[in-house]
């Protein structure tokens, strides 16, 4: 155990190894580096919160005209509340996401499509 020779290494201080040299030429920062590219309008998922809202609001539509009596409750009445749920369950992200990109599109700064979910 006690034969490992030890022996100090050179110390210069003009040695630079490879890694030194390129970070040196990579120190300054460029101005395109910071711009951020433009957000893809995701038309997909657009499309389909749109056909969201506008079917959660027929469905709703629908139940209300049964509930109202304007359609015959005797005949279509054990279908009020399939109708109701569905349309609810189909209106309120519909709607949410069709807020988001009408807000999107109009330009508003807080609202942006990289933060639209894409389905």
């Amino acid at each position: 155990m006690g034969e490992v020779r030890y022996r100090k290494l050179p110390q210069t201080e003009d040695v630079t190894d490879e890694c030194d040299r390129l970070s040196q030429n990579q120190e300054e920062f460029l101005a395109e580096q910071f711009e951020r590219p433009p957000a893809k309008v995701p038309w997909k998922a657009i499309i389909y919160a749109l056909v969201l809202f506008l079917l959660g609001s027929v469905l709703l539509t629908v139940g209300c005209l049964i509930l109202a009596g304007y359609i015959d409750q005797v005949e279509h009445g054990d279908r009020f509340w399939p109708l109701v749920l569905l349309g609810g369950l189909m209106f309120i992200p519909g709607s949410y996401h069709t807020y988001f990109a009408y807000k999107a599109f109009s330009g508003d700064p807080d609202w942006d499509f990289e933060e639209f979910p894409d389905f």
